[in-house]
């Protein structure tokens, strides 16, 4: 009889806490925006339409800093010169879903379109499957005026061979797809060559590949949570990595028909 009590009081106990029992914090359950580049990309696209300058900012590393990147959010919306974010990756820091759900959040309240990469925390878990969901394809590419944006993933120590990282068919692909549209080119990724988890047996091919794109201006990267400016080929194509939130910094870059420039933000 005791027992059978003890069943029954059990019983009610976890019926009345369903209301308490959470997720596992890896079970790919989303709320809200799902393919959120897609629905930036269009915004992109449609806005610079016709614009023979562009001015856009990266940013990456978020992981942890969520109030750094609210302030940073905060002071975008301040400026009216920006037409675009790039976040270079690492919105989570252990690849848990409610991480990627609070950082999409925060993006969500800039004024202007921004597009997110995937860094090697993203991948932690079932972090990649989460970035898909919430973002979408982990190699992307879309064109703001004349300039075609071709956006990576590079962080093969993640994957251990189990698919191609960098994906040389998409970067070969990219390389003419749409190509009557842009005349120039800026490849984005998390980890540049020669960090820890680009495969380095690699670089000079995937370097190759990076050569040959209409109109190269430079290449953006995060990742090492530190600014970097590096010419690390022998070919003058620089490699601008971005600072993490911690910092409290962001880069601006303006591309014009003749040249581009940009400018590391303090907020």
């Amino acid at each position: 009889m005791k027992r059978k009590n003890l069943y029954a009081l059990c019983s009610c106990l976890f019926l009345s806490g369903c209301g308490m029992i959470d997720y596992h914090p890896y079970d790919v359950r989303i709320n809200g925006e799902t393919e959120v580049n897609a629905h930036n990309i269009e915004r992109i696209e449609a806005s610079c339409q016709g614009k023979t300058t562009i001015r856009f900012v990266t940013m990456g590393d978020s992981q942890r800093w969520y109030d750094e990147t609210e302030d940073f959010v905060k002071a975008i919306n301040q400026r009216n010169d920006i037409d675009f974010v790039i976040h270079g990756g690492d919105m989570s820091d252990f690849g848990l879903t409610k991480e990627f759900l609070w950082q999409r959040d925060i993006m969500n309240g800039l004024h202007v379109p921004y597009v997110a990469l995937i860094g090697n925390h993203d991948c932690l878990g079932t972090g990649a499957e989460t970035y898909k969901a919430v973002f979408g394809s982990t190699n992307f590419s879309f064109i703001a005026g004349n300039v075609k944006f071709v956006c990576l993933n590079t962080n093969a120590l993640e994957y251990d061979y189990s698919e191609p990282v960098p994906d040389f068919t998409f970067m070969e692909n990219e390389i003419t797809n749409r190509r009557e549209e842009f005349e120039k080119t800026v490849i984005c990724m998390h980890a540049r060559p020669y960090t820890d988890v680009f495969n380095d047996n690699v670089a000079k091919v995937f370097q190759h590949y990076v050569k040959q794109y209409a109109g190269i201006q430079f290449c953006t990267a995060a990742h090492t949570h530190h600014y970097q400016d590096d010419v690390i080929f022998d070919d003058g194509i620089h490699y601008v990595t971005s600072d993490c939130m911690d910092y409290r910094t962001y880069l601006v870059f303006t591309i014009t028909p003749e040249k581009y420039e940009y400018e590391l933000v303090k907020y």
